[in-house]
């Protein structure tokens, strides 16, 4: 008998069918993959089986987890299962995590309250489950809170305190979105490790095919709340039968049609000797849109004695290069290295300790808020979160209008409203949707209204910070298509931010390498990914996920 059996099961919100008989069952020791896009039902799915569905909503069918059943089990059951027999990773551990609580006491609460053991004895349990999770407390101590760890090291405790009673099903929603690409290696071996170790099943939920190729014995594809297909990942995979699966094969390293027609802009060959320097002769003819020179950032160190002056933390390292119009280039490093520090310089929200930031010709850094009204006109943002960015009391003619006050001549609301309607067309919206709010949209359609709203000024220069890591494969693929064209069409140059290899690879002509601060190395995106020069870029492409690369490791004779 499996450990997790579900079948036939049916779920509806206020009468809306979410799930409509789902079938799959994890055995002990075994990793179980759900693929598929926002709103297949993966989610719902892990919260039946926790049961930690909504008010309104109704299951049916079978949920039985190691003989007890799920569905009919009643909430003073179910709160000794949870946490106890079945832990939980979500996807976004500040969110999972309680701010004004240290980690030791976290961990430790679901240690006493499961098994009535001593405060001491807990937090000696919680030490070493940290420990295990690679948080020793000699670098991490239980006092810590969470705001004081990176977002890796927040996912590490959040597993501790999934795992600190040894579970006997882990279900991981999504548990390595938001991190670069060297945590997320670190967090999937951490996983896999845990269930050799253990035994214990894992349902792990991921929207990313290459993730669930490198992990899970068995898959299951899921789209409209339906199983379309399941069996072990490796022969799934490699045969793609059914068509949904090959669509999210595809999207995963999607291209877009307009760069994959439109040659590059020349910039020549560069000898490997100028390659880190970034010397491009037939650039230099073209002046730069935004040109960096030795652009440091220190900010206040911790004070370790009352009588000793704490030494600054240096984020960013004497950065300089140059980005012209129509220019796409990736900024990719690990989390911490200062690509998002560098960014808030660029669009002047922070000011460099050192060095020079000039946009079409003007020093940014020295300038006020008022002289740089003119300049913010021709740089915009788009954030990885956009529901965070929008408020959501305001309607989209009200959002995507924001920047319309940078404008030396404010328009009038029925030139607002006809600047508004054009710039959501540019993005694939319709006029109508003026009079609706963010959270009538989805994940993709909120990123078209971000677009929308950076476009709606005419920039020159759009830093996009993680704009797509939110998203799933194949709404990623749209909006990278968007991007693409809007590069082709209005000479709209970008600043990538990203930790994705695969994005970077797709939309850009150009990638940096940041480390500690600093850029390490820069070269033609297919150049530099496909032989990287630096350490920092051999573990960025190395631990990046491959679909190729994990098929071909799965099915290589031991």
């Amino acid at each position: 008998m499996s450990l997790l059996e579900i079948e036939k099961l049916r779920l509806d919100i206020a009468g809306i069918p979410i799930l409509k008989g789902i079938d799959l069952s994890i055995a002990q020791g075994e990793v179980m993959g759900i693929v598929g896009e926002s709103g297949s039902g993966k989610s719902m799915t892990a919260l039946t089986v926790m049961k930690l569905l909504p008010e309104a909503s109704r299951a049916a069918g079978r949920v039985t987890f190691d003989g007890i059943d799920i569905l009919a089990a009643p909430e003073a059951a179910m709160n000794k299962l949870r946490g106890d027999d079945v832990g939980m990773v979500f996807q976004e551990p500040m969110t999972a995590l309680n701010p004004v609580k240290t980690i030791g006491e976290q961990v430790a609460e679901g240690i006493r309250w499961h098994t009535g053991a001593s405060r001491a004895n807990a937090e000696d349990r919680a030490r070493a489950m940290l420990d295990r999770v690679g948080l020793p407390e000699r670098q991490f101590p239980l006092n810590r809170y969470p705001h004081e760890l990176s977002g890796g090291q927040r996912q590490r405790v959040v597993i501790a305190i999934a795992c600190a009673l040894s579970p006997k099903l882990l279900v991981a929603d999504e548990p390595t979105t938001a991190l670069d690409v060297v945590l997320q290696a670190q967090i999937l071996d951490l996983l896999r490790d845990l269930v050799r170790e253990r035994g214990m099943g894992l349902m792990l939920i991921s929207h990313d095919l290459a993730v669930v190729a490198e992990m899970a014995d068995r898959i299951t594809i899921m789209r409209h709340g339906e199983v379309l297909e399941a069996g072990p990942a490796a022969d799934i995979l490699a045969a793609q039968k059914h068509p949904y699966t090959k669509q999210l094969a595809h999207a995963s390293t999607h291209v877009p049609e307009v760069r994959r027609s439109h040659t590059p802009r020349p910039v020549g060959e560069v000898a490997p000797q100028a390659r880190m320097a970034g010397e491009r002769p037939e650039d230099r003819s073209r002046p730069p849109l935004l040109s960096i020179a030795d652009v440091v950032k220190d900010y206040p160190g911790r004070r370790s004695s009352l009588f000793r002056k704490p030494e600054p933390f240096r984020a960013v390292d004497g950065v300089s290069f140059d980005l012209r119009e129509g220019q796409s280039i990736a900024l990719v490093g690990r989390s911490g290295c200062g690509k998002s520090t560098l960014a808030r310089m660029i669009l002047a929200l922070d000011r460099p300790t050192a060095g020079s930031i000039r946009l079409l010709g003007d020093e940014l850094s020295d300038k006020s808020e008022p002289q740089l009204r003119p300049l913010r006109r021709s740089m915009q943002v788009v954030f990885q979160d956009p529901y965070g960015s929008f408020d959501p009391r305001h309607n989209v003619e009200r959002l995507v209008a924001e920047p319309l006050h940078l404008l030396e001549t404010r328009p009038d609301r029925a030139e607002r409203r006809e600047r508004v309607a054009a710039a959501l067309a540019e993005v694939g919206l319709q006029a109508a949707d003026m009079e609706k709010y963010p959270h009538e949209f989805s994940g993709g359609q909120r990123q078209r209204l971000s677009i929308a709203r950076a476009l709606i000024t005419r920039p020159k220069l759009i830093v996009a910070d993680e704009p797509v890591s939110a998203l799933d494969v194949s709404i990623r693929a749209q909006i990278l298509d968007l991007f693409a064209d809007l590069n082709h069409r209005l000479d709209v140059a970008y600043l990538f931010i990203t930790h994705d290899l695969t994005v970077a690879r797709a939309i850009t002509d150009d990638v940096m390498v940041m480390h500690d601060g600093k850029i390490v190395e820069r070269g033609r995106t297919g150049a530099v990914l496909d032989d990287p020069q630096s350490e920092a870029g051999r573990a960025l492409v190395d631990a990046a996920p491959d679909l190729e690369r994990a098929l071909a490791r799965r099915n290589a004779p031991a």
